[in-house]
């Protein structure tokens, strides 16, 4: 008896997992799998893009160009600031946009006709992002950064419309299964590209950057026909006829007006899309942003990026079914609540990231030996000097003793180097000093050197933290980061 009631357990289990994965097969799969090929496509752009290689790429042009930041009419602004704003800027008109597509979507028949344009449009920028080699070292940052703007535009724009085609792909029931399997698809989409590009950048170097950059937007426009071919226009009851953005943006507004001050008819959905607004607008920060912020604030290289959003679309491929049977055990909304508080648990420790205080004389960007009467000097990256105005002067100054090719040795006096050393203080490199009895041992860190920290509002919790926690552990910051 109890052999049968367990093989019939398992037998139940098979089932709901095979349900889940999309073992069994139904009448409209191969639609659904049409539709969950689309975040496969987009994926590209949204992991080796935004997160992986494009932060790296235009945190590191932008330094060759103006050196850690540039003085608009905004004030002082460096590459993260930039990266912020193009994808704040996206996301406002979307916005603004967002009522208007969103009565298109549901009044007319055109939903895969303008998911169509806005993949042209979002992939199209990605592919583009690969000509900035063509532009001069002082302008190939501004490329990238109205490139970005477009895409994330494109897609913004395009997930309005994907959105909307979700509810016309099943049951109400399969709604939960659906969606997540399009992020499983997502994820693992993302990944396997992703994993292609970290073998070129790795086997090849840098180059292969624009490479990658036209390939997420070939991979993003190529395997969205797949959609296009597989996912009809859905029906529509009530159709309106020459319905453009301008007149549906009017009819969107005197909608949301009417809904807002009959909010209390429908008290739960109203704070249900309040909080929805608020969590989902983190989510999306927190993804668009991470990257940029791990190059340009916490030090990483586009290598160790890369392998940690690899392992992350990875871990989250399996993540997006786990929900799913979660929801099915429980509720939509404990499994919601779970996802949720962890993710807010997570993100509340990145506050804790920290690099690790440079110990080696071979891990500062210049290093100086004595050799019987002078210094020998060797740089880290002989490259590290970008076309900013801080490095231009700095080079200007001490470029006659720095090393000119890879490898290359430099020689400088006791008061050059003791005159370089003092000049560091508001920069963005660190120097050390072996041998002599007057400098030996000396080190010099800028400002704004990674492992600089004491000058933010909240740069407490990541001393603290580095120094109860990650120093002890010796946990580089991209262990950090991956953890």
């Amino acid at each position: 008896m109890a052999d049968s009631e367990a093989s019939q357990s398992m037998s139940d289990a098979a089932t709901s997992v095979g349900e889940i994965v999309g073992l069994q097969q139904d009448d409209n799969s191969k639609q659904i799998r049409g539709y969950c090929m689309y975040d496969w496509a987009k994926s590209a752009f949204e992991t080796s893009v935004t997160t992986a290689i494009l932060p790296g790429w235009f945190a590191y042009l932008f330094l060759e160009a103006n050196g850690i930041s540039v003085t608009t009419g905004f004030g002082e602004m460096t590459s993260d600031t930039f990266w912020a704003w193009a994808v704040t800027g996206a996301a406002l008109l979307v916005a603004v946009l967002s009522p208007g597509f969103g009565v298109i979507a549901d009044r007319t028949k055109i939903k895969i006709k303008m998911l169509k344009i806005l993949t042209w449009v979002g992939a199209g920028s990605v592919t583009l992002l690969a000509l900035a080699p063509l532009f001069s070292i002082s302008s190939q940052w501004v490329w990238l950064f109205v490139m970005f703007l477009f895409a994330n535009i494109g897609l913004n724009g395009a997930g309005v419309f994907y959105n909307a085609l979700l509810p016309h792909q099943g049951s109400e029931k399969q709604m939960d299964g659906i969606s997540n399997k399009a992020y499983a698809y997502g994820y693992l989409g993302g990944g396997l590209l992703l994993v292609f590009h970290l073998g070129l950048v790795m086997g090849i170097g840098a180059s292969t950057i624009p490479f990658c950059m036209a390939t997420s937007g070939l991979w993003w426009f190529g395997f969205a026909f797949w959609t296009f071919a597989t996912v009809p226009e859905p029906e529509i009851e009530n159709e309106v006829e020459d319905l453009d953005v301008a007149s549906a943006t009017k009819l969107a507004i005197k909608e949301l007006k009417k809904t807002l001050s009959e909010w209390r008819s429908f008290k739960t959905l109203f704070i249900y899309m309040l909080a929805y607004f608020f969590f989902i607008d983190g989510i999306n920060s927190v993804t668009a942003l991470a990257g940029v912020y791990g190059i340009a604030v916490l030090g990483l290289s586009i290598t160790d990026l890369i392998m940690t959003i690899v392992v992350i679309q990875f871990v989250g491929f399996p993540a997006a079914y786990f929900f799913t049977w979660l929801a099915g055990k429980t509720s939509t909304k404990k499994a919601l609540t779970v996802s949720l508080v962890g993710w807010c648990f997570m993100i509340g420790g990145a506050l804790a990231f920290a690099p690790l205080e440079l110990e080696n004389h071979e891990d500062y960007d210049f290093q100086f030996d004595w050799a019987d009467d002078h210094y020998e000097v060797r740089m880290l990256d002989y490259e590290v000097l970008g076309d900013g105005s801080s490095d231009k002067a700095l080079e200007a100054q001490f470029g006659h003793f720095l090393p000119s090719e890879e490898g290359g040795v430099g020689n400088a006096t006791l008061e050059e180097v003791t005159l370089f050393m003092g000049s560091l203080d508001d920069s963005r490199f660190s120097a050390s000093v072996n041998g002599s009895a007057g400098l030996n041992g000396t080190t010099s860190l800028g400002v704004d050197h990674p492992t600089s920290l004491g000058d933010g509002k909240l740069d407490y919790i990541g001393i603290n933290a580095r120094e109860l926690v990650w120093a002890p552990l010796g946990l580089s910051v991209t262990m950090q980061f991956l953890l």
